[in-house]
């Protein structure tokens, strides 16, 4: 560790820097390319804001994961890094694509199918795959929906200033923190690893957070919110994979899912109010999470400030359960979270929400 500090700060410092200092000319550049967010019913901001921060954040983190490589004497680029980086790039491009011109939700889709697919086909042995839940056939779907799930999770949670891109941050920072309590003799090169990408990508999120927080100057839009799903997922199954091995107990599966569960819940509370109110779940609306607190507080910013605040005390909680050790603290904290959530979910669903027209069921049988 006393020989990597340097290392750990320094990327942390160059990757905020330079997404920094990269962002406003990409608001310019979006600006004279009219890649612009326009207002709508469904959101939240009442005048054109550019909308390529997902760029911005995108070349921070792939250019510090290539110093990073240069700088880890077990790491080169390798099937598995190869792998890894096509996958966040080839993320990016389809959402880049279908924030300037739309695009078919199957083929958006079959995208996130084929970059879940090169990030899992090169990370892990068929051997390992079959070895994780008994047999490749259950292994495989079950990251392939991981990753996808929260691809969309985190693009529906982009909704409002500032959320995604501090949340972001902050995660980042956990799987730091994962990476610094697995340590020890016979993983320290993979954990130092792991370290220096989770912190190219969590200051690559700060840097841009000022450009981002309320009132936004840049959105990140698709290209922005579907690779932070992709990198949240893929190391949340690196997370497991080492997790596991360190505790040598399966349930440690659970450890990711833990510390990912505010995107889990706001999905999973949108989904479930759409569906049930007879709305289409896919459709953008101002029902999440995240619009129900603002309606509550009226504050953008404390609403984000309230999801920082959150998500903190879920990575400390995560940490903790991992340093333990104990399965009972994971099953104990796995529940008080589902239990808080639900709690919390139905609070929510007390609070008013605007349903645009073309969400409206047209035939209600509800009052």
């Amino acid at each position: 560790m006393e020989n990597r500090t340097w290392e750990y700060v320094s990327v942390f410092i160059m990757s905020w820097l330079l997404v920094y200092g990269l962002t406003p000319f990409i608001i310019k550049l979006a600006r004279a390319l009219n890649f612009v967010d326009k207002p709508e019913a469904r959101k939240m901001h009442l005048t054109s804001v550019p909308y390529m921060g997902g760029l911005s954040v995108f070349i921070g983190f792939f250019l510090l994961c290539i110093y990073d490589v240069s700088l880890s004497a077990s790491r080169s680029f390798d099937t598995a890094m190869l792998g890894y980086l096509g996958g966040s790039f080839l993320i990016m491009l389809i959402g880049l694509i279908d924030d300037r011109m739309g695009m078919n939700p199957i083929i958006k889709l079959l995208g996130q199918l084929a970059v879940s697919l090169s990030f899992i086909l090169s990370n892990f042995q068929l051997s390992e795959l079959n070895q994780m839940f008994g047999s490749v056939y259950i292994s495989l779907p079950a990251m392939v929906l991981w990753m996808v799930g929260l691809m969309n999770a985190l693009n529906f949670l982009d909704n409002m200033d500032g959320i995604l891109s501090g949340m972001a941050g902050i995660l980042g920072l956990g799987f730091f923190a994962f990476s610094m309590a697995n340590t020890n003799n016979s993983n320290g090169l993979e954990m130092a690893f792991i370290g220096l990408i989770s912190l190219s990508f969590a200051g690559s999120a700060f840097g841009f957070l000022p450009f981002n927080f309320n009132p936004a100057k840049i959105f990140l839009g698709d290209a922005g919110s579907m690779f932070i799903g992709y990198f949240l997922s893929s190391m949340g199954i690196l997370m497991a994979r080492y997790a596991v091995m360190t505790q040598e107990n399966n349930l440690f599966y659970l450890l990711p899912v833990l510390l990912l569960s505010y995107a889990i819940f706001d999905i999973s509370l949108v989904s479930y109010t759409r569906k049930r109110d007879g709305r289409h779940v896919m459709q953008g609306g101002k029902d999440h999470s995240t619009h129900r607190i603002n309606t509550a507080l009226g504050s953008i910013k404390v609403t984000a400030l309230i999801i920082y605040a959150i998500n903190i005390l879920i990575v400390l909680t995560t940490i903790i359960v991992f340093m333990t050790g104990s399965e009972v603290l994971l099953l104990v904290a796995t529940l008080m979270l589902a239990t808080f959530f639900i709690i919390f979910g139905r609070k929510l669903d007390q609070i008013p929400i605007f349903v645009p027209s073309n969400q409206k069921k047209e035939n209600s049988k509800k009052k």
